[in-house]
């Protein structure tokens, strides 16, 4: 039988994770400047890397950490300094540059990975698969783990209305905000790393 209230928590925390309203900011300053086609197909690819990450990670995760011997403040620290730089890119303009914009598929990086799947993510999925106890249980976390996606989507799909709205000019606020956002999430992931560390994660 589906577990609705195991559903609902594994989404919920997705959901604070992940952060649907929030991402939307950072999605229009990293597509900004291309065509809908292209920011569509981006939304698309974003999602579907993160839950290729999120999968896999459910699926094997804490195999992979322990035979790469690597603890999750690591994992934290790591992400919270490739978002650093993403960060100060947006911040001082350079990702607005035709060489950082139209060649490099933010979809990927920083969009799918760290951004959405992230080490916050992924701990929440490994440790919620390793909790379920039978099918119904397993079939409830892989539930929620797919609507989250879907809405992350959904989200990403209709911020372009957004872009459209506010003009070039709007998008380039809307960047600089989203890199002093971006910067203040990667330094928390960093001391969240830390703390990790100086408590004896692993």
């Amino acid at each position: 039988m589906f577990d609705v209230t195991l559903f609902g928590s594994v989404f919920v925390t997705l959901f604070v994770i992940m952060d649907p309203p929030g991402i939307t900011p950072i999605f229009i300053a990293l597509t900004g400047g291309r065509a809908a086609k292209v920011q569509r197909r981006m939304a698309w690819q974003a999602v579907l890397v993160a839950f290729g990450v999120i999968a896999v990670f459910a699926l094997c995760g804490q195999q992979i950490l322990d035979y790469l011997h690597v603890s999750v403040p690591a994992l934290r620290i790591s992400g919270g300094l490739l978002l650093l730089l993403i960060a100060l890119d947006l911040l001082t303009g350079k990702a607005d540059e035709p060489s950082q914009t139209k060649d490099v598929n933010v979809a990927l990086v920083p969009l799918g990975m760290p951004l959405l799947a992230g080490p916050g993510a992924i701990v929440t999925v490994i440790l919620a698969v390793q909790h379920a106890s039978g099918p119904s249980q397993e079939i409830s976390v892989w539930a929620a783990i797919v609507a989250m996606h879907i809405v992350l989507w959904l989200t990403m799909r209709y911020s372009l209305a957004i872009i459209r709205l506010i003009k070039d000019g709007g998008v380039v606020l809307v960047t600089r905000l989203s890199g002093m956002l971006l910067s203040a999430i990667a330094v928390q992931q960093v001391a969240n790393g830390v703390m990790g560390f100086v408590h004896g994660g692993s």
